[in-house]
């Protein structure tokens, strides 16, 4: 089997979806999948940055350049420069070979559902890759069963069509050990135990409610626990930004951390707290229970389904009860404790092996091998 897949956000900076891309591919390929080929003609990168292209300036502009030519208007390109590809799988391309079977992933419908949170561009670019990729593909992987009902619902989509698979997460988070979380705290300089959130800063991360909770709990426990921010600064969230570049006391703004200081980061802390107003998955929630901390997240979307009765679950647009469910983990080791150990059994479910294995049994079916 001859598998194809849209490379493209391996060549900008992106978070969610460039770090399923680079773990996924890799793991196919360890799976037994060895005949893959990435468009536009790149080989698997060695290693993960969310913030630069895979390749240098003059491939990336050479192999973007091929990229945008291919999706600017119908036509059949890929056919001349891809031949004799089994399956293509789209991620953002609006022209794939016409000669291949067609397959993409759907991670979330945030677009239908609360287009307030995204740019206009975005919006119109998510609605058009509906209509020209998952209205018209043999078959799609959703994220979770929370996006497959939402793909269900609000586009009409076929649910036999579409099968779960879940994410995996990097086994450098199930294994981080003491000496790498004290790294991780001679690197950022903690000094003291701390709440913390992993994501981009952009209004479906609802930052600003986590921030007003924190700032509200008694001030000993303020003392206590900081609260510490990482991720890159993203779209709009303008109120955000300018509280994270003057933080009231307790919190730290560590802006973008690599991928590899993200572990031990994660495993040092004494609560993960993500009050996302919506997720299709929910990464850094799953990087947090496998690295046995305990979680506090929201009540929405798919988060429900990826904690599986392991985290503390709120309304995010809640700030009292954001606060109250806070000062209760962080006043509580035994609850802390229990939410840790059930954390990382549910997050043995997502294991990349197990990503990868299902993903090559979907392939195989979607070519006519299953």
């Amino acid at each position: 089997m001859r598998l194809c897949i849209d490379a493209f956000p391996l060549l900008i900076r992106s978070a969610g979806i460039k770090n399923y891309l680079y773990h996924w591919i890799t793991h196919l390929q360890s799976a037994g999948l060895s005949r893959i080929r990435l468009f536009p003609y790149l080989g698997v990168p060695r290693e993960l940055d969310h913030e630069r292209s895979v390749v240098g300036p003059f491939g990336t502009f050479a192999r973007l350049a091929l990229w945008h030519s291919v999706n600017l208007w119908p036509n059949h390109l890929l056919d001349w420069l891809s031949p004799g590809n089994d399956i293509f799988h789209a991620v953002k391309l609006l022209n794939p070979p016409r000669r291949s079977r067609l397959t993409a992933t759907l991670h979330d419908l945030t677009c239908w559902l609360m287009p307030e949170l995204h740019t206009s561009t975005n919006v119109a670019a998510e609605k058009r890759f509906a209509e020209r990729i998952w209205k018209r593909a043999d078959a799609l992987i959703a994220v979770s069963e929370n996006t497959r009902n939402d793909a269900v619902r609000l586009l009409g989509l076929d649910p036999h069509r579409i099968q779960v698979i879940y994410h995996g997460i990097d086994d450098r988070y199930f294994e981080a050990d003491a000496s790498e979380v004290e790294r991780a705290r001679r690197q950022y300089r903690l000094e003291q135990p701390y709440v913390l959130c992993v994501g981009t800063i952009e209004p479906r991360k609802n930052l600003g409610t986590l921030l007003d909770a924190y700032e509200t709990l008694a001030p000993a426990l303020r003392r206590e626990f900081q609260l510490i921010i990482a991720g890159p600064a993203g779209w709009s969230a303008e109120d955000v930004k300018r509280r994270l570049a003057q933080p009231s006391a307790g919190v730290r703004y560590l802006r973008y951390v690599p991928e590899s200081g993200l572990p031990g980061l994660f495993a040092g802390a004494t609560v993960f707290a993500y009050i996302s107003l919506y997720e299709g998955f929910g990464f850094p929630v799953a990087q947090a229970l496998a690295a046995g901390v305990p979680v506090l997240t929201s009540a929405v979307s798919a988060l429900p389904e990826i904690t599986g009765g392991s985290a503390e679950l709120v309304d995010p647009r809640s700030v009292d009860a954001v606060r109250t469910a806070l000062e209760r983990l962080l006043t509580s080791p035994a609850q802390r404790s229990s939410l840790a150990a059930a954390g990382r059994a549910r997050a043995q479910r997502f294991r990349w092996k197990i990503c990868a294995a299902e993903s090559l049994q979907f392939f195989e079916r979607v070519a006519g091998r299953g």
